[in-house]
């Protein structure tokens, strides 16, 4: 498998399953919460803002729109972006999704080295891309050239043994139960050595 086949898979990936909109932050509340974060009162914080006490309270209590100057004012006193003004805590961005794959219900995609099983391809969106894998290929002549992507990959070994071929190092003969983590934009190949196909868990990132 080429560049190009592995950079479908991840493309498949994140154009495939349910598209999740966030919701939209309420200003008053979220100033008021990084306010309180930093043990500040009203005072501390609109000094440390440059701004009148009245107008803080006002934008805590959603009584006014604050102007964009003030936005800015408002983000250096926190030591913050005025987009972060905008983005929601850790805790809000639980989005509670979850993605169930009973076996043998991924979504195939055949290469010429390797018969991928995409999982939890309902949802959109993901920050890495697992997938099950049997390794067709039996030589490292099979590729056309190294495999590499953005982002880092970890590989499981189900069944088989495998050989990891990587640009930097040594080629590493891994058995089942044996993983291996890598930086994917360093080139990679792998194949069985084993009598039957191998199988292996892989999980990309996708950011």
């Amino acid at each position: 498998m080429g560049e190009i086949e592995h950079a479908k898979i991840i493309r498949i990936a994140r154009e495939s399953g349910e598209e999740v909109v966030p919701e939209p932050v309420d200003l008053a509340a979220r100033v008021r919460e990084l306010r309180k974060a930093r043990g500040w009162t009203l005072e501390q914080a609109a000094a440390q803002a440059g701004l009148a006490r009245s107008t803080l309270s006002k934008i805590e209590n959603g009584q006014m729109s604050p102007t964009y100057e003030a936005l800015k004012k408002l983000a250096e006193g926190l030591a913050i972006s005025v987009p972060q003004l905008f983005t929601p805590p850790s805790k809000g961005q639980v989005t509670g999704r979850m993605a169930v794959t009973r076996a043998g219900e991924g979504v195939a995609h055949l290469t010429t080295t390797y018969e991928h099983e995409l999982l939890a391809n309902a949802l959109r969106n993901k920050q890495m891309l697992p997938y099950r894998a049997r390794i067709r290929a039996r030589s490292f002549e099979e590729f056309h050239g190294w495999v590499r992507h953005d982002g880092e990959e970890f590989l499981y070994v189900l069944t088989g043994i495998v050989r990891l071929y990587t640009e930097f190092y040594e080629p590493q003969e891994l058995k089942r139960g044996d993983s291996a983590y890598y930086d994917a934009s360093m080139g990679h190949n792998l194949v069985s050595v084993s009598h039957e196909d191998a199988t292996v868990l892989w999980v990309t990132s996708l950011v």
